[in-house]
């Protein structure tokens, strides 16, 4: 027994550092003994599994990814999911539809009932395979309609030529589909028994050998009889479906019938009344809904007709409770001759004002947020007679503040005030770049003119018109001018001799490194902006809405459900349209992506156009389900807070292309056409969204050039650059930099023409350029317009290279 006085240790008493007994999970359980931390982490209770539990949570983990793929087979085409929807298209003119629909349609008791509207589709019903299929045609030429259904479509049938497989048109069609995002397909070719077995045999061969390139491990169908149609049929319904991401967390529709009353106020405008299935997600009737290629519009109610294309309609689906908002057929034959009972329109749900997405899609600015109280009389008064008395008028940057002003002295020989236009500006510079080119080559320009006065020409063309292509190709001529001197030299830009450079250049800024510099997002915005939308943190917000889809359970019709979509404030076109054959696509929109931002593009040029694109030049967007017309902006792709602006669209590297535009949540699909003057839409770049960020900074910048006069050590005097006194003075604090490396800096002006000492960190070469760069951040144009007009169909070739000669008259 120990002693009553015992030492015990003090406060001071050394402390050793305790051993480290291994990382593993066994000692960490032997130092824990038995003790549970107060907060485990995930990551580590899965670390502190055993092998058996590891095995057997991937097990479960694997037959739950099993379960929604079986899941969703069935699902689809089912009696409770919407009808397999599958969109015909033909790759090649002498691809026959009628013959293909005929076959799918002669199944042993198949049902076949027509769309309505002038599309041409049909419904198969087939109870012994207990599916339900929805055939919509399309023609490779028509470009939005193939577009606008690949965005809805279950699976994509593509009639091919047994010979060729497809032409032109085909080919630029398979182009934007694969851009876009090509879901589940099918490959199928009609006839070939016609011709003789030692060309069919090469004819095949020739034709897996095309469609290798394109449809790496496709299967071929051949569609000449009914077995053969049941055998696609069959594949169709079995397939693994590939999911597009902007479609998949967004309601659509395909409109299967439509109706228009006219408001009370005009014609022209009124309610649609749209019919179909729903697919993708919950419809709610308080989100705005998107027509493709029309706008955005709000719904007032969503009703429940009879489902029209039922596998069995004499089936009661019971239904007990009314809040399960399903629709039934009833029909009541067990009673002594009784007729069927009425089938009723029932109304799901309707439009609560207090929830109800707003149309709006810009912010109103007010020219006084931000201004100070009143000021009374005195002191107006007392504010009139300190300027009068110390009134200068200066001639200043845009942007400067008042106390940079104060500092700046008067200069007599500056001429007016030049217009604070930014567009002008921009044209200016490409009026000083094209100056040396247009003047070169003028003499050049006159004898092809002369020249082509004396071609000969066909017979089919008249003079005035080939006069037009003629004046098209010199255009062109000139775009090809300017982009190789924009490739040779880059950004460079003379000085004016009847203007002043410091007048010329005052927007601009030198910086000390374009890589590190600061530079203020906030600074000197357009008025444009204060029309737009801005996330604090956009990718938190899109994370957040996202995990709110896939978590909470929105109140509405369910997918599969058959609807009837009362859309307000529609204008009668979209109903022509309809009647003429045109798909009638319907996306519903999430939080916010009616409102205007700036999105961010990155795109990558087409490989099969190769013309040149200047920046705000007008193109045609097709970003995800929707479509416009913008003048974008061409910028270096970095991870630098700065990116360098682009003046054409550069086919050897990823550009990101700047517009104003709706906001959309990423992912989303973009492709770029440029409308030809003849209507055609050529495809010049693919990509994707990148970012919804006003905060990016594009940086335009210039570069004035002047020659070394007299070299010496370390020091030379350079001309050329500048042409008076002022200007040298005015541009001293930019850094100079050579073409071959070396930097300096302006030691004095020499005279009174431009010429200047400049101090360098080394001895130049006489064939050397002096090289000064200014910087200015650009912004885009408004040219936002939502209504794109219809391509003309694109002109077949046998071949399948694009004809891009041939003129439509």
């Amino acid at each position: 027994m120990a002693a009553a006085g015992a030492h015990r240790p003090g406060p001071l008493k050394q402390q050793n550092k305790a051993h480290k007994g291994g990382k593993h999970s066994g000692s960490s359980q032997r130092r824990a003994g038995g003790r549970v931390p107060v907060k485990a982490q995930p990551r580590r209770r899965l670390r502190d599994l055993n092998r058996v539990d590891r095995r057997h949570q991937a097990l479960q983990l694997r037959r739950q990814r099993k379960e929604a793929v079986l899941a969703e087979k069935r699902s689809l085409g089912s009696r409770d999911g919407p009808p397999h929807l599958v969109v015909v298209v033909l790759l090649h003119s002498r691809a026959a539809v009628h013959d293909s629909l005929r076959l799918l349609q002669s199944q042993d008791s198949a049902v076949v009932r027509a769309d309505e509207g002038g599309a041409g589709g049909f419904a198969l019903l087939c109870p012994r395979l207990k599916q339900r299929w929805r055939f919509v045609t399309a023609q490779a030429g028509d470009l939005h309609a193939v577009l606008d259904l690949a965005k809805v479509a279950d699976s994509m049938l593509f009639i091919l030529d047994p010979v060729d497989g497809w032409d032109s048109a085909g080919e630029h069609c398979l182009s934007c589909l694969f851009a876009q995002g090509l879901p589940s397909y099918a490959l199928a070719v009609l006839g070939g028994t016609d011709l003789p077995p030692k060309k069919r045999i090469d004819a095949r061969k020739k034709l897996f050998k095309s469609i290798e390139k394109r449809f790496p491990e496709a299967k071929l169908f051949p569609l000449n009889t009914e077995q053969e149609s049941l055998l696609l049929l069959r594949h169709l319904s079995s397939q693994k479906q590939r999911h597009l991401a902007f479609r998949d967390r967004r309601t659509h529709l395909l409109a299967r019938a439509a109706e228009f009353v006219p408001s009370q106020d005009s014609d022209l405008v009124g309610t649609l009344k749209v019919s179909g299935f729903v697919r993708g997600q919950t419809l709610n009737v308080n989100s705005l809904v998107h027509i493709v290629g029309h706008g955005d519009f709000q719904l007032s109610q969503v009703d429940a007709p009879p489902d029209p294309l039922s596998l069995n309609p004499r089936v009661v689906k019971g239904q007990k409770k009314s809040q399960d908002m399903e629709v039934q057929v009833c029909r009541d034959d067990a009673g002594n001759g009784a007729d069927e009972m009425e089938e009723d329109i029932k109304v799901l749900m309707k439009a609560d004002p207090s929830k109800q997405e707003s149309l709006q899609s810009e912010v109103v600015p007010d020219p006084m947020e931000g201004e100070q109280t009143w000021p009374t009389e005195e002191e107006l008064q007392e504010a009139e007679d300190s300027l009068k008395a110390n009134r200068r008028v200066v001639k200043v940057p845009k942007g400067t503040s008042k106390y940079q002003a104060a500092w700046i002295v008067d200069d007599g020989e500056e001429g007016s005030e030049k217009d604070d236009d930014d567009d002008e500006d921009d044209d200016m510079d490409d009026d000083l770049m094209e100056e040396a080119v247009s003047q070169g080559e003028s003499s050049e320009e006159e004898a092809g003119e002369e020249e082509s006065e004396t071609m000969t020409v066909s017979e089919c063309l008249r003079d005035d018109q080939y006069d037009e292509k003629m004046e098209e190709d010199e255009q062109m001529l000139e775009r090809y001018k300017q982009e190789r001197m924009d490739e040779m030299f880059p950004d460079e830009v003379d000085t004016p001799r009847d203007v002043p450079a410091r007048v010329r250049f005052q927007k601009y800024r030198g910086l000390k490194s374009f890589r590190t510099s600061p530079w203020d997002p906030k600074e000197n915005l357009p008025r444009d902006y204060s029309r737009i939308f801005q996330f604090q943190d956009f990718s938190r917000t899109r994370k957040n809405l996202f995990k709110q889809i896939e978590k909470e359970e929105t109140e509405g019709a369910s997918v599969g459900w058959y609807v009837t979509l009362h859309v307000c404030n529609v204008p009668v076109s979209v109903m022509e349209s309809f009647k003429e054959g045109k798909p009638l696509v319907l996306f519903s929109l999430l939080p916010h992506e009616q409102k205007m931002s700036v999105l961010n593009f990155l795109v990558r040029r087409h490989p099969g156009n190769s013309e040149p694109v200047r920046a705000k030049e007008e193109l045609i967007f097709h970003c995800g389900f929707r479509r416009f017309r913008a003048s974008p902006l061409f910028s270096q792709h970095t991870s630098a807070d700065k990116h360098k602006l682009e003046r054409f669209l550069r086919p050897d590297a990823a550009l990101v292309v700047t517009v104003y535009a709706p906001i959309t949540f990423p992912p989303a699909s973009v492709l770029l056409f440029k409308q030809r003057s003849n209507g055609m839409h050529d495809l010049i770049a693919t990509g994707s969204l990148l970012s919804v960020d006003p905060d990016r900074i594009v940086i335009k910048r210039l570069v004035l050039s002047g020659h070394p006069f007299k070299i010496f050590t370390k020091t030379a005097v350079v001309r050329y650059m500048f042409f008076n006194r002022e200007d040298v003075m005015w541009f001293k604090p930019v850094e100079l930099r050579t073409k071959w490396g070396r930097r300096g800096h302006i030691k004095e002006p020499l005279g009174t023409h431009g010429h200047m000492k400049c101090h360098f960190d080394g001895q130049l070469k006489s064939q050397d350029t002096v090289l000064l760069n200014l910087y200015k951040r650009v912004f885009p144009k408004w040219t936002y317009d939502p209504h794109v007009p219809e391509p003309v169909p694109w002109v077949r070739s046998e071949s399948a290279l694009p004809e891009r000669e041939v003129e439509m008259e």
